[in-house]
Protein backbone atom coordinates (compact mmCIF):
# COMPACT_ATOMS: atom_id res chain seq x y z
CA UNK A 1 0.00 0.00 0.00
CA UNK A 2 1.58 3.28 -0.80
CA UNK A 3 1.49 6.72 0.42
CA UNK A 4 -2.05 7.81 -1.15
CA UNK A 5 -3.69 4.45 0.04
CA UNK A 6 -2.37 4.99 4.06
CA UNK A 7 -3.77 8.36 4.00
CA UNK A 8 -7.12 7.22 3.03
CA UNK A 9 -7.04 4.36 4.99
CA UNK A 10 -6.32 6.76 7.76
CA UNK A 11 -9.33 8.86 6.74
CA UNK A 12 -12.12 5.59 7.01
CA UNK A 13 -10.49 4.53 10.52
CA UNK A 14 -11.04 8.52 11.76
CA UNK A 15 -14.41 8.29 10.09
CA UNK A 16 -15.36 5.26 11.27
CA UNK A 17 -14.07 6.15 14.70
CA UNK A 18 -16.41 9.52 14.58
CA UNK A 19 -19.44 7.52 14.17
CA UNK A 20 -18.80 5.13 17.16
CA UNK A 21 -18.35 7.83 19.81
CA UNK A 22 -21.43 9.64 18.09
CA UNK A 23 -23.44 7.02 19.37
CA UNK A 24 -21.91 7.36 22.93
CA UNK A 25 -23.48 11.29 22.67
CA UNK A 26 -26.46 11.50 24.79
CA UNK A 27 -28.01 14.31 22.61
CA UNK A 28 -28.03 11.85 19.67
CA UNK A 29 -28.66 9.13 21.26
CA UNK A 30 -31.78 10.71 22.59
CA UNK A 31 -32.92 12.18 19.38
CA UNK A 32 -32.48 8.57 18.50
CA UNK A 33 -34.82 7.38 21.07
CA UNK A 34 -37.52 9.63 20.87
CA UNK A 35 -37.79 8.70 16.96
CA UNK A 36 -37.89 5.11 18.07
CA UNK A 37 -41.53 3.85 18.13
CA UNK A 38 -40.26 1.28 20.97
CA UNK A 39 -37.81 3.24 23.03
CA UNK A 40 -39.91 6.78 22.76
CA UNK A 41 -42.50 5.51 24.93
CA UNK A 42 -40.17 3.99 27.87
CA UNK A 43 -38.21 7.33 27.59
CA UNK A 44 -41.39 9.17 28.64
CA UNK A 45 -42.52 6.69 31.00
CA UNK A 46 -38.83 7.22 32.45
CA UNK A 47 -39.09 11.03 32.90
CA UNK A 48 -42.46 11.14 34.82
CA UNK A 49 -41.04 8.56 37.27
CA UNK A 50 -38.24 10.52 37.59
CA UNK A 51 -39.58 14.07 37.89
CA UNK A 52 -39.27 15.43 41.48
CA UNK A 53 -38.38 11.51 42.62
CA UNK A 54 -41.66 10.81 41.25
CA UNK A 55 -41.16 7.05 41.71
CA UNK A 56 -41.13 7.72 45.48
CA UNK A 57 -44.69 9.05 45.62
CA UNK A 58 -45.91 5.96 42.86
CA UNK A 59 -48.39 3.24 44.14
CA UNK A 60 -46.89 -0.30 43.56
CA UNK A 61 -47.91 -0.87 39.63
CA UNK A 62 -46.77 2.56 38.71
CA UNK A 63 -43.76 1.81 40.57
CA UNK A 64 -43.17 -1.69 38.57
CA UNK A 65 -43.96 0.14 35.12
CA UNK A 66 -40.69 2.15 35.87
CA UNK A 67 -38.47 -0.33 36.88
CA UNK A 68 -39.60 -2.09 33.39
CA UNK A 69 -38.79 1.06 31.77
CA UNK A 70 -35.58 1.42 33.06
CA UNK A 71 -34.66 -2.15 32.42
CA UNK A 72 -35.46 -1.68 28.98
CA UNK A 73 -33.76 1.24 28.34
CA UNK A 74 -30.42 -0.35 29.51
CA UNK A 75 -30.28 -1.96 26.96
CA UNK A 76 -30.93 1.46 24.25
CA UNK A 77 -28.23 3.68 22.90
CA UNK A 78 -29.05 5.84 25.80
CA UNK A 79 -27.27 3.32 28.32
CA UNK A 80 -23.80 4.35 28.41
CA UNK A 81 -24.09 7.77 26.27
CA UNK A 82 -22.15 11.03 27.95
CA UNK A 83 -21.55 14.59 27.04
CA UNK A 84 -18.84 16.39 27.02
CA UNK A 85 -17.70 19.15 29.50
CA UNK A 86 -18.56 22.95 28.35
CA UNK A 87 -20.45 21.71 25.13
CA UNK A 88 -23.43 23.72 23.42
CA UNK A 89 -26.09 22.70 25.13
CA UNK A 90 -25.00 20.95 27.72
CA UNK A 91 -27.42 20.95 30.13
CA UNK A 92 -29.92 19.28 27.40
CA UNK A 93 -27.70 16.46 27.32
CA UNK A 94 -27.22 16.18 31.10
CA UNK A 95 -30.57 16.09 31.25
CA UNK A 96 -30.77 13.18 29.25
CA UNK A 97 -28.02 11.23 30.67
CA UNK A 98 -30.06 11.95 34.22
CA UNK A 99 -32.99 10.97 32.89
CA UNK A 100 -31.72 7.04 33.52
CA UNK A 101 -28.66 7.55 35.44
CA UNK A 102 -30.60 8.22 38.87
CA UNK A 103 -28.35 7.86 41.73
CA UNK A 104 -30.52 5.74 43.44
CA UNK A 105 -34.00 4.63 41.33
CA UNK A 106 -36.01 1.68 42.28
CA UNK A 107 -32.90 0.04 44.60
CA UNK A 108 -30.68 0.40 40.94
CA UNK A 109 -27.65 2.68 41.39
CA UNK A 110 -26.65 3.07 37.35
CA UNK A 111 -24.18 6.29 37.91
CA UNK A 112 -20.83 4.47 36.91
CA UNK A 113 -18.87 6.93 37.25
CA UNK A 114 -19.95 10.24 35.57
CA UNK A 115 -21.59 11.65 32.65
CA UNK A 116 -18.66 13.32 30.43
CA UNK A 117 -16.36 11.82 28.27
CA UNK A 118 -12.62 11.75 28.85
CA UNK A 119 -9.62 12.37 27.03
CA UNK A 120 -5.90 12.29 26.87
CA UNK A 121 -4.23 15.51 27.22
CA UNK A 122 -0.42 16.59 27.64
CA UNK A 123 0.27 19.57 29.71
CA UNK A 124 2.73 21.82 27.08
CA UNK A 125 4.48 23.39 30.24
CA UNK A 126 7.68 23.89 27.70
CA UNK A 127 5.73 26.23 25.41
CA UNK A 128 4.72 27.97 28.44
CA UNK A 129 7.82 28.52 29.87
CA UNK A 130 8.96 29.84 26.77
CA UNK A 131 6.60 32.52 26.32
CA UNK A 132 8.39 34.20 29.09
CA UNK A 133 11.49 32.99 28.30
CA UNK A 134 12.66 36.43 27.08
CA UNK A 135 11.45 38.49 30.30
CA UNK A 136 13.27 36.32 32.63
CA UNK A 137 16.64 36.02 30.95
CA UNK A 138 19.39 37.44 33.66
CA UNK A 139 16.50 36.39 36.33
CA UNK A 140 17.84 34.11 38.82
CA UNK A 141 14.26 32.96 40.65
CA UNK A 142 11.20 32.17 38.47
CA UNK A 143 8.10 33.30 39.58
CA UNK A 144 5.52 30.52 38.22
CA UNK A 145 2.44 32.41 39.46
CA UNK A 146 3.67 35.67 37.20
CA UNK A 147 4.77 33.60 34.43
CA UNK A 148 1.21 32.38 34.54
CA UNK A 149 -0.12 35.33 33.64
CA UNK A 150 2.15 36.35 31.08
CA UNK A 151 1.69 33.51 29.29
CA UNK A 152 -2.33 33.79 29.64
CA UNK A 153 -1.88 37.66 28.34
CA UNK A 154 -0.19 36.64 25.02
CA UNK A 155 -2.47 33.43 24.15
CA UNK A 156 -5.71 35.03 22.50
CA UNK A 157 -7.89 32.93 23.88
CA UNK A 158 -6.96 32.91 27.25
CA UNK A 159 -6.85 36.60 27.38
CA UNK A 160 -10.28 36.94 25.97
CA UNK A 161 -11.98 35.00 28.11
CA UNK A 162 -9.88 36.25 31.08
CA UNK A 163 -10.42 39.47 30.37
CA UNK A 164 -14.34 39.09 29.94
CA UNK A 165 -14.97 36.77 33.45
CA UNK A 166 -13.42 39.73 35.43
CA UNK A 167 -15.11 42.35 33.65
CA UNK A 168 -18.63 40.69 34.42
CA UNK A 169 -17.64 39.76 38.18
CA UNK A 170 -16.13 43.21 39.02
CA UNK A 171 -19.09 45.55 36.93
CA UNK A 172 -21.38 46.76 39.84
CA UNK A 173 -25.19 46.35 38.00
CA UNK A 174 -27.47 49.60 37.75
CA UNK A 175 -29.96 48.63 40.49
CA UNK A 176 -27.90 47.37 44.09
CA UNK A 177 -24.37 48.94 42.69
CA UNK A 178 -23.22 44.89 43.56
CA UNK A 179 -22.15 42.80 40.59
CA UNK A 180 -23.63 40.49 38.77
CA UNK A 181 -23.17 36.75 40.62
CA UNK A 182 -24.96 34.75 37.81
CA UNK A 183 -23.20 36.74 34.80
CA UNK A 184 -20.20 36.66 37.01
CA UNK A 185 -20.34 32.65 37.30
CA UNK A 186 -21.52 31.81 33.99
CA UNK A 187 -18.15 33.97 32.65
CA UNK A 188 -16.16 31.92 34.56
CA UNK A 189 -17.25 28.65 33.95
CA UNK A 190 -16.63 29.66 30.00
CA UNK A 191 -13.05 30.28 31.34
CA UNK A 192 -12.47 27.32 32.51
CA UNK A 193 -14.36 25.20 30.14
CA UNK A 194 -12.62 26.39 27.07
CA UNK A 195 -9.47 27.35 28.26
CA UNK A 196 -6.18 24.66 27.78
CA UNK A 197 -5.45 23.27 31.70
CA UNK A 198 -2.13 24.05 30.88
CA UNK A 199 -2.93 27.89 31.33
CA UNK A 200 -5.62 27.73 34.07
CA UNK A 201 -3.89 24.91 36.16
CA UNK A 202 -0.89 27.56 36.12
CA UNK A 203 -3.01 30.38 36.87
CA UNK A 204 -5.25 28.71 39.86
CA UNK A 205 -2.60 26.37 41.39
CA UNK A 206 0.59 28.27 40.73
CA UNK A 207 3.58 27.89 44.06
CA UNK A 208 3.52 30.50 46.16
CA UNK A 209 6.34 31.83 49.13
CA UNK A 210 4.39 35.13 50.56
CA UNK A 211 1.02 36.05 51.22
CA UNK A 212 0.72 38.90 48.66
CA UNK A 213 1.44 35.84 46.15
CA UNK A 214 -1.44 33.92 47.56
CA UNK A 215 -3.49 36.16 47.93
CA UNK A 216 -3.59 36.89 44.57
CA UNK A 217 -3.92 33.62 43.34
CA UNK A 218 -6.69 33.37 45.63
CA UNK A 219 -8.23 36.44 43.91
CA UNK A 220 -7.97 34.75 40.62
CA UNK A 221 -12.08 33.97 40.66
CA UNK A 222 -12.72 37.18 41.95
CA UNK A 223 -14.02 35.39 44.96
CA UNK A 224 -15.78 38.75 46.47
CA UNK A 225 -18.60 38.35 43.72
CA UNK A 226 -18.37 34.74 42.78
CA UNK A 227 -19.35 33.01 46.10
CA UNK A 228 -18.57 35.13 48.96
CA UNK A 229 -21.19 36.62 50.86
CA UNK A 230 -22.30 37.93 54.79
CA UNK A 231 -22.31 34.81 56.24
CA UNK A 232 -21.42 31.27 54.86
CA UNK A 233 -24.51 29.44 54.22
CA UNK A 234 -24.95 26.08 55.03
CA UNK A 235 -22.91 23.14 52.95
CA UNK A 236 -25.87 21.12 52.82
CA UNK A 237 -28.19 23.95 51.27
CA UNK A 238 -25.60 24.72 48.79
CA UNK A 239 -25.61 20.71 48.14
CA UNK A 240 -29.01 20.65 47.82
CA UNK A 241 -29.15 23.40 45.38
CA UNK A 242 -26.53 21.58 43.26
CA UNK A 243 -27.77 18.57 43.19
CA UNK A 244 -30.98 20.36 41.57
CA UNK A 245 -29.01 21.68 38.60
CA UNK A 246 -28.08 19.35 36.04
CA UNK A 247 -24.65 21.01 35.49
CA UNK A 248 -23.43 21.51 39.04
CA UNK A 249 -24.87 17.54 39.93
CA UNK A 250 -22.82 16.40 37.10
CA UNK A 251 -19.57 18.40 37.65
CA UNK A 252 -19.77 17.54 41.30
CA UNK A 253 -20.10 13.72 40.45
CA UNK A 254 -16.63 14.18 38.40
CA UNK A 255 -15.02 15.78 41.47
CA UNK A 256 -15.65 13.18 43.95
CA UNK A 257 -15.14 10.46 41.29
CA UNK A 258 -11.77 11.91 40.22
CA UNK A 259 -10.29 12.93 43.40
CA UNK A 260 -11.91 9.82 45.52
CA UNK A 261 -9.11 9.28 48.23
CA UNK A 262 -7.64 5.89 49.01
CA UNK A 263 -5.23 5.91 52.02
CA UNK A 264 -3.38 2.66 50.47
CA UNK A 265 -2.68 3.99 47.36
CA UNK A 266 0.47 5.27 46.13
CA UNK A 267 -0.11 8.60 45.64
CA UNK A 268 -3.52 8.78 47.82
CA UNK A 269 -6.44 8.68 44.79
CA UNK A 270 -8.32 5.73 43.73
CA UNK A 271 -8.22 6.71 40.03
CA UNK A 272 -4.68 7.62 40.69
CA UNK A 273 -4.84 10.26 38.70
CA UNK A 274 -4.10 13.82 39.59
CA UNK A 275 -4.76 15.80 36.25
CA UNK A 276 -7.72 14.39 36.18
CA UNK A 277 -8.43 15.51 39.91
CA UNK A 278 -7.67 19.10 38.86
CA UNK A 279 -9.37 19.12 36.39
CA UNK A 280 -12.53 18.30 38.09
CA UNK A 281 -12.26 20.76 40.86
CA UNK A 282 -12.13 23.75 38.01
CA UNK A 283 -15.09 22.23 36.98
CA UNK A 284 -16.69 23.60 40.13
CA UNK A 285 -15.55 26.64 39.71
CA UNK A 286 -18.91 29.29 39.17
CA UNK A 287 -21.29 26.54 40.65
CA UNK A 288 -22.91 27.12 43.78
CA UNK A 289 -20.20 24.89 45.73
CA UNK A 290 -17.43 27.44 44.03
CA UNK A 291 -14.04 25.80 45.94
CA UNK A 292 -11.42 28.27 46.60
CA UNK A 293 -8.57 29.05 48.87
CA UNK A 294 -9.35 29.79 52.43
CA UNK A 295 -7.49 32.67 52.43
CA UNK A 296 -3.64 34.29 51.85
CA UNK A 297 -1.80 31.87 54.50
CA UNK A 298 -3.28 28.87 53.80
CA UNK A 299 -3.01 25.90 51.25
CA UNK A 300 -6.09 24.60 52.03
CA UNK A 301 -9.55 24.69 49.52
CA UNK A 302 -12.91 24.21 50.52
CA UNK A 303 -16.60 25.75 49.01
CA UNK A 304 -17.61 28.98 50.96
CA UNK A 305 -19.67 27.03 53.54
CA UNK A 306 -20.09 25.93 56.74
CA UNK A 307 -21.76 23.04 58.48
CA UNK A 308 -22.50 25.17 61.87
CA UNK A 309 -26.46 24.06 62.03
CA UNK A 310 -26.38 21.26 60.46
CA UNK A 311 -28.44 19.38 63.35
CA UNK A 312 -28.68 15.58 63.10
CA UNK A 313 -27.38 15.98 59.32
CA UNK A 314 -24.04 17.56 60.79
CA UNK A 315 -22.27 13.89 59.80
CA UNK A 316 -23.42 14.18 56.37
CA UNK A 317 -22.58 17.89 56.26
CA UNK A 318 -18.76 17.38 57.51
CA UNK A 319 -18.48 14.42 54.54
CA UNK A 320 -19.48 16.61 52.18
CA UNK A 321 -17.16 19.44 53.09
CA UNK A 322 -14.41 16.49 54.18
CA UNK A 323 -13.69 15.96 50.23
CA UNK A 324 -12.11 19.28 50.36
CA UNK A 325 -10.12 20.39 53.15
CA UNK A 326 -9.62 16.22 54.76
CA UNK A 327 -8.83 14.88 51.32
CA UNK A 328 -5.24 13.05 51.10
CA UNK A 329 -5.78 13.12 47.32
CA UNK A 330 -6.51 16.28 46.18
CA UNK A 331 -4.26 18.14 48.83
CA UNK A 332 -1.48 15.81 47.01
CA UNK A 333 -2.65 16.45 43.52
CA UNK A 334 -1.97 20.19 44.68
CA UNK A 335 1.41 20.04 46.27
CA UNK A 336 2.09 17.52 43.25
CA UNK A 337 1.78 20.65 40.81
CA UNK A 338 3.67 23.31 42.66
CA UNK A 339 6.31 20.85 43.97
CA UNK A 340 8.14 20.60 40.59
CA UNK A 341 9.45 23.93 38.77
CA UNK A 342 11.05 21.43 35.80
CA UNK A 343 8.15 20.81 32.91
CA UNK A 344 7.20 16.80 33.17
CA UNK A 345 4.26 16.70 30.26
CA UNK A 346 1.89 14.69 31.96
CA UNK A 347 -1.61 12.79 30.74
CA UNK A 348 -5.01 13.98 32.28
CA UNK A 349 -8.55 13.77 31.54
CA UNK A 350 -10.48 16.44 29.56
CA UNK A 351 -13.50 17.66 28.50
CA UNK A 352 -13.09 16.27 25.01
CA UNK A 353 -14.01 12.89 23.49
CA UNK A 354 -11.85 9.49 24.23
CA UNK A 355 -12.16 6.74 26.67
CA UNK A 356 -10.22 5.71 29.72
CA UNK A 357 -8.93 7.94 32.42
CA UNK A 358 -5.58 6.62 34.33
CA UNK A 359 -3.19 8.89 33.76
CA UNK A 360 -1.21 11.29 36.22
CA UNK A 361 -0.18 14.89 36.47
CA UNK A 362 2.52 16.72 38.47
CA UNK A 363 2.85 20.15 40.10
CA UNK A 364 1.10 22.73 42.45
CA UNK A 365 0.65 25.02 45.03
CA UNK A 366 2.95 25.38 48.50
CA UNK A 367 1.21 27.09 50.98
CA UNK A 368 2.29 30.77 51.93
CA UNK A 369 1.81 33.14 54.83
CA UNK A 370 -0.80 36.68 55.47
CA UNK A 371 -1.40 40.01 53.94
CA UNK A 372 -4.11 41.71 51.57
CA UNK A 373 -4.13 43.54 47.72
CA UNK A 374 -7.21 45.30 46.34
CA UNK A 375 -8.56 43.91 43.52
CA UNK A 376 -7.41 46.89 41.47
CA UNK A 377 -3.99 45.86 41.75
CA UNK A 378 -4.97 42.12 41.31
CA UNK A 379 -6.47 43.33 37.72
CA UNK A 380 -3.43 44.71 36.63
CA UNK A 381 -1.40 42.15 36.21
CA UNK A 382 -5.20 40.64 34.30
CA UNK A 383 -5.80 43.64 31.97
CA UNK A 384 -2.57 45.16 31.14
CA UNK A 385 -4.10 48.42 29.70
CA UNK A 386 -8.04 49.53 29.50
CA UNK A 387 -7.74 50.00 26.04
CA UNK A 388 -6.80 45.97 25.76
CA UNK A 389 -9.53 45.04 27.41
CA UNK A 390 -11.68 46.92 26.10
CA UNK A 391 -10.98 45.80 23.07
CA UNK A 392 -11.41 42.53 24.20
CA UNK A 393 -14.95 43.01 25.48
CA UNK A 394 -16.44 44.41 22.05
CA UNK A 395 -18.58 42.39 20.79
CA UNK A 396 -20.07 38.63 21.67
CA UNK A 397 -17.02 35.85 21.72
CA UNK A 398 -16.51 34.08 18.39
CA UNK A 399 -14.74 31.33 20.13
CA UNK A 400 -14.60 28.17 18.48
CA UNK A 401 -13.52 24.98 20.88
CA UNK A 402 -12.80 21.90 19.24
CA UNK A 403 -14.30 20.21 22.34
CA UNK A 404 -17.20 22.27 22.29
CA UNK A 405 -19.26 21.67 18.72
CA UNK A 406 -22.06 19.58 19.25
CA UNK A 407 -24.19 19.78 16.09
CA UNK A 408 -22.79 16.23 14.78
CA UNK A 409 -24.58 14.41 11.52
CA UNK A 410 -26.91 12.02 12.46
CA UNK A 411 -24.55 8.47 12.91
CA UNK A 412 -26.36 7.15 9.71
CA UNK A 413 -25.08 10.04 7.29
CA UNK A 414 -21.76 9.68 8.60
CA UNK A 415 -21.76 5.70 8.27
CA UNK A 416 -22.17 6.15 4.64
CA UNK A 417 -19.47 8.68 4.19
CA UNK A 418 -17.14 6.01 6.01
CA UNK A 419 -18.28 3.35 3.19
CA UNK A 420 -18.17 5.32 0.75
CA UNK A 421 -14.25 6.72 1.82
CA UNK A 422 -13.40 2.39 2.12
CA UNK A 423 -15.17 1.59 -1.43
CA UNK A 424 -12.87 4.43 -2.96
CA UNK A 425 -9.64 2.94 -0.78
CA UNK A 426 -10.74 -0.58 -2.17
CA UNK A 427 -11.00 0.44 -5.61
CA UNK A 428 -7.82 2.49 -6.17
CA UNK A 429 -5.88 -0.68 -4.27
CA UNK A 430 -7.20 -2.98 -6.65
CA UNK A 431 -6.30 -0.84 -9.60
CA UNK A 432 -2.71 -0.60 -8.51
CA UNK A 433 -2.94 -4.26 -8.73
Amino acid sequence: MDLWGVYLFHLITLALLEVILAGRDCLVAGDSCSSDETCSPRLRTLRQCVAGNGSVKLGPGARSQCANAVSALLSSPLHGCQCKRGMKKEKNCLSIYWSLHQSIIHGLNLVERYPYETVHKDYDYVRLASITADSDVGMTTVNRCLDAAKACNVDDLCQKLRTEYVSACIKPTAKSGLCNRPKCNKALRRFFDRVPADYTHELLFCPCTDTACAERRRQTIVPSCSYESGEKPNCLTQMRICNSDYVCRSRLAQFQYDCEPYETSANGCKQGNYGACLLAYTGLIGSTITPNYGDNSTSSVAPWCSCSASGSRREDCDRFLGHFNDNVCLRNALMAFGSESNQLPTVIQSSTPVPSPGSRETRNTASPPDSTETIKNILDSIIPTQALGNELLVGPSTLSSNSHSNSASPPSVRLQAAFSLLLLLLHLLHNRH
